[in-house]
């Protein structure tokens, strides 16, 4: 069975950054420990990055978020320390959720698709719903205990609507 985890934006501006939180930092310690099982087991282990330009504040999220964060080639885009992405690719989008990931997921035919990461409610969510559009056989997760979301009230919205489109959510017992 070929499986793949996809981590989601797991960069210093999302967590120590400009739009860090205390959740996204409590998460950390999960997601690394579920990265190790992936890489164990033999899965694949893919890496998104939000990732924008210098104009970023004249861009339509910019202009509704005008918090610079994740601009390219800043520390605030980078992965974060103690996220082993030795041996995964890293994909860079420029939105929340990118139709190119999905195609290139389906492309190479995985059988269970795993999310993680930040944040819940905006490129998690994004991301977990088109892959679940472009491939509506895959089993399709996402772990909530490795996940973190603008607020806790959202994470558990955007949780309740992943489950609704029949993407599976694992919830901590």
């Amino acid at each position: 069975m070929k499986k793949l985890l996809i981590v989601v934006d797991m960069q210093n501006d999302f967590i120590t950054g400009s739009l860090g939180s205390a959740q996204a930092q409590a998460i950390l310690p999960a997601v690394q420990a579920k990265i190790a099982a992936y890489k164990q087991s033999g899965g694949g282990v893919l890496f998104t990055r939000d990732t924008h330009d210098d104009n970023y504040l004249s861009s339509q999220e910019g202009r509704c978020l005008p918090v610079p964060h994740c601009i390219a080639g800043t520390e605030g885009h980078a992965i974060a320390v103690g996220l082993d992405t030795t041996g995964c690719e890293l994909f860079d989008k420029p939105n929340f959720g990118s139709l190119e990931l999905a195609a290139q997921v389906a492309a190479n035919g995985y059988d269970e698709i795993e999310l993680c990461g930040l944040c819940t409610d905006i490129c998690v969510v994004s991301n977990a719903l088109i892959l679940k559009a472009r491939l509506p056989e895959t089993k399709i997760r996402v772990d909530a205990a490795c996940c973190a979301g603008v607020t806790e009230e959202s994470h558990r919205a955007a949780l309740l609507t992943m489950e609704f489109c029949q993407v599976e959510v694992l919830r901590p017992v």
